[in-house]
């Protein structure tokens, strides 16, 4: 796979959404990102959409300082720990941060992620052509 921009040139453009793979070691890579930091801090100060999935939560958005309690992760004890009050659901929104557990979460969180970009109405449009019930 082949980005469209170098990450350092992702840095001064605006996103309406930055949302982050989990998978390890891949987790660590990101987490070890200045640019990625940089970018995910901007999201948030600027109240800008930004989620992870899988370790991600835990391994980026965690240990960066991102995200509060009440965020979900893969739901390895190692992960979890790293998480403060970390909850069981699937899929979680609070405020502009959206986390979900892991590869069988995967179609939950993109179709959260539809519905926080677009509407309810085209998320549940999409959902259902995919036969996933929502």
């Amino acid at each position: 796979m082949v980005a469209d921009i170098p990450i350092e040139d992702a840095r001064a453009q605006e996103w309406d959404l930055v949302a982050l793979p989990g998978g390890m070691p891949g987790a660590e890579h990101l987490a070890n990102s200045a640019a990625l930091f940089s970018i995910l801090q901007k999201q948030k100060t600027e109240g800008r959409l930004f989620g992870a999935i899988c370790a991600a939560p835990a391994v980026v958005l965690a240990s960066k300082g991102l995200i509060g309690e009440g965020h979900t992760c893969f739901p390895a004890p190692k992960l979890r720990k790293k998480m403060k009050a970390p909850v069981d659901d699937d899929v979680v929104v609070k405020d502009n941060i959206i986390t979900s557990k892991g590869p069988a979460t995967a179609i939950k969180f993109a179709i959260k992620l539809g519905e926080l970009l677009y509407s309810e109405e085209k998320a549940k449009a999409i959902a259902a052509e995919m036969l996933v019930e929502v």
